[in-house]
């Protein structure tokens, strides 16, 4: 029972069946094929009008979403006197990194944790067990070069196995919990492809008959085969949002059918056969890699799912790839589709109306919107896929529990004495998350934001500390600095040139070498003659060094062309979050600080942002740095004093007015 209930997926219709068969009958007619393709997918197309909002089909039990014009996930409204909040609603995201499940006793402690909150009616969204996504990176680069005959003997495969294998017995559930395959869903995501370009082939992609089944060929064509991409958080790069959500609509649906082949297999001999296939490929690629890591999820979320159904909690386990988490084909660093959030909302909603469970999500994941392949988030990509979630079904928090007490003032890997942060808005989180505090996925904060959905991040191994609450406003008046960031290993380019006075487009050209060669800026800084910048490392985590290489040295191939480059390697950034109104008091305090400790600043930024102030030291150097920035700015009564005189200040200046108290 517990395996079926974490393997558990939506049985809707026969779209998968038809598009399989579509796929697999050659000795169908031209016309009846494509009349097969279109008539799992009519319902989608069936009233459509361009430019009106979309609304999918479903029954009135699980109506979960209407798409409008602009794209964005609203709930309907709810009919009769309990049109407001009910109490079987869904209420708070709970997200574990790897640490929190990284054993069986950690997976009983979270699942006691869970269980301590029974008012609450959570999505739980799961990391991979501790280390495992590491060593399933470490064991596909070792399958490169050691031959298909040596792959079962990788120490890192080893590892993984013991440590799945020896959790489900420690928690006395059965192995069969990890027997179901992605390679079933592989096969489904095949056929699917298959039955489309199928139908391009046949009809092509100019005009045709008028005929009925022509007709609804430049509809699919229109609406399905060709989607334009949406950019995640708002950012568009097409047309609106009904392509993709059309396309997603299509998608062949998970069902409790299995792929009668022969060669489904469980997750762990499939995670072997899959390094045996990069032995015999002596390549391991991007899209490879991706589908790679997927095992740790996926095996952690089945074990968690049959450990609460144990304990006698109903719950059900979803692959995100599954549910509707629609993203861009850049593998390893993949951005959200727009489509993403009603698909998501009509899934995990029509779900629990129907009959409820707790849904174990697996978080990192997602599927190419143009491969239909596995796709994955980047680093830390589990929060993403948390505020996702929060930001589909408008919960009413998003928690993200960690090994430590929320956010801290800095890494307390470098400072012992580093505290917890009570409030942040969503900029100052996104700003941390960018410039180097591993507590929080960069892009995480962009959903919540635009959901106005409140960010709680905990401690799993104490709960009762409060933790770090992340809304978009906070009370900033007595805030100065509220934390220090390091981000090291970064390198800075100084790009000098006279032909930048009084000139326009020079900035532009710049910029443009970096963006043909996708590699993303950190901070800037400008004069009349020169660009300093530093280049985002994160990016770049998934890639070879010697890739990293080349593409610096064509960066400065390019950039030589027309201006001369100075190249600075082994720098790190020092960012100083807060309130940049205050700038002159934190930057006279950092300066005095900087100056005892004898350290050079090679370069400052301040953005638009107002809560960051970023400085370029030498490595060497770094962590020195915020040692004695965090001593001067939390632990020398530095703070205190400064809101007793901005307190005992008897003139406020607001919007160029004077106002006396």
């Amino acid at each position: 029972m517990a395996a079926a209930a974490a393997l558990r997926c939506n049985p809707r219709p026969s779209a998968a069946v038809a598009l399989r068969g579509a796929a697999a009958a050659p000795q169908v007619g031209n016309e009846a094929a494509f009349e097969l393709l279109v008539g799992a997918t009519e319902p989608c197309l069936r009233g459509r009008r361009r430019g009106a909002g979309i609304r999918c089909q479903r029954s009135a039990a699980a109506s979960a979403v209407v798409v409008e014009k602009k794209g964005r996930a609203v709930e309907p409204a709810r009919e009769g006197a309990n049109a407001g909040h009910t109490e079987s609603e869904l209420t708070v995201v709970m997200k574990f990194g790897g640490s929190s499940v990284a054993s069986a006793e950690r997976m009983r402690e979270v699942a006691d944790l869970i269980l301590s909150f029974p008012e609450e009616r959570p999505v739980i969204v799961l990391s991979a067990m501790g280390k495992t996504t590491n060593k399933l990176l470490m064991a596909g680069e070792k399958a490169v070069g050691c031959g298909a005959t040596n792959v079962s003997e990788l120490d890192e495969l080893t590892f993984i196995k013991e440590l799945h294998f020896g959790t489900i017995d420690q928690l006395g559930l059965d192995r069969s919990i990890v027997s179901g395959s992605l390679y079933q869903y592989q096969l489904k995501l095949e056929a699917f492809h298959q039955a489309m370009k199928m139908a391009v082939t046949l009809f092509g992609r100019g005009g045709g008959v008028a005929t009925a089944s022509g007709i609804r060929r430049r509809q699919m064509e229109r609406r399905c085969i060709r989607p334009q991409k949406v950019g995640y958080g708002g950012r568009r790069h097409g047309v609106d949002s009904e392509p993709v959500s059309c396309w997603l609509s299509c998608q062949p649906p998970c069902s409790d059918e299995s792929v009668d082949d022969g060669r489904s297999r469980g997750l762990s001999d499939e995670l072997e056969q899959l390094l045996k296939g990069i032995a015999m490929m002596k390549e391991l690629t991007l899209r490879t890699r991706d589908y790679l890591v997927s095992f740790g999820e996926c095996m952690s979320t089945r074990i968690f799912a049959a450990l609460l159904n144990k304990l006698g909690v109903k719950a059900r386990q979803y692959d995100a790839f599954e549910i509707g988490f629609i993203t861009t084909d850049d593998f390893t660093n993949a951005d959200i589709l727009e489509a993403t959030y009603p698909a998501i909302a009509k899934r995990l909603h029509g779900d629990w109306v129907t009959g409820p469970a707790i849904p174990i999500v697996t978080g990192f994941l997602g599927k190419g919107w143009k491969t239909g392949a596995i796709t994955t988030l980047g680093r830390g990509g589990s929060d993403l896929t948390a505020t996702t979630i929060g930001k589909a079904l408008g919960l009413r928090e998003i928690q993200v529990w960690k090994d430590v007490d929320g956010v801290l003032t800095c890494d307390p890997n470098i400072h012992p004495n580093a505290k917890p942060v009570p409030y942040l808005t969503f900029d100052e989180a996104a700003e941390l998350a960018y410039f180097g505090a591993q507590v929080l996925h960069p892009q995480s904060m962009r959903p919540a934001r635009e959901g106005d959905i409140p960010v709680r991040v905990k401690n799993s191994y104490n709960r009762r500390a409060p933790g770090t609450l992340i809304t978009k406003a906070r009370d900033m008046s007595k805030t100065v600095l509220t934390s220090i960031v390091l981000k090291s290993n970064i390198t800075m380019l100084d790009i000098v040139s006279t032909r930048m006075l009084g000139q326009y487009g020079f900035l532009a050209k710049v910029f443009s070498i970096f963006e043909d060669l996708g590699i993303s800026v950190d901070c800037v800084a400008t004069s009349e003659v020169s660009i300093s910048l530093t280049l985002d490392p994160s990016k770049l985590w998934s890639r070879e060094l010697i890739k990293q290489a080349n593409e610096l040295d064509h960066v400065i191939e390019e950039l030589e062309k027309i201006a001369v480059v100075h190249l600075l390697q082994h720098r790190s950034i020092i960012s100083l979050i807060g309130n940049v109104q205050r700038s002159s008091l934190i930057l006279e305090k950092a300066f005095n600080v900087l100056r005892t400790n004898g350290v050079n600043v090679q370069m400052i930024s301040q953005g638009a942002s107002k809560v960051n102030i970023s400085l370029v030291v030498h490595d060497s150097e770094a962590k020195q740095c915020v040692q004695a920035l965090h001593s001067a700015f939390f632990e020398s009564g530095f703070l205190p004093e400064v809101n007793d005189i901005l307190q005992d200040d008897s003139v406020a200046h607001s919007n160029g007015t004077v106002y006396r108290h």
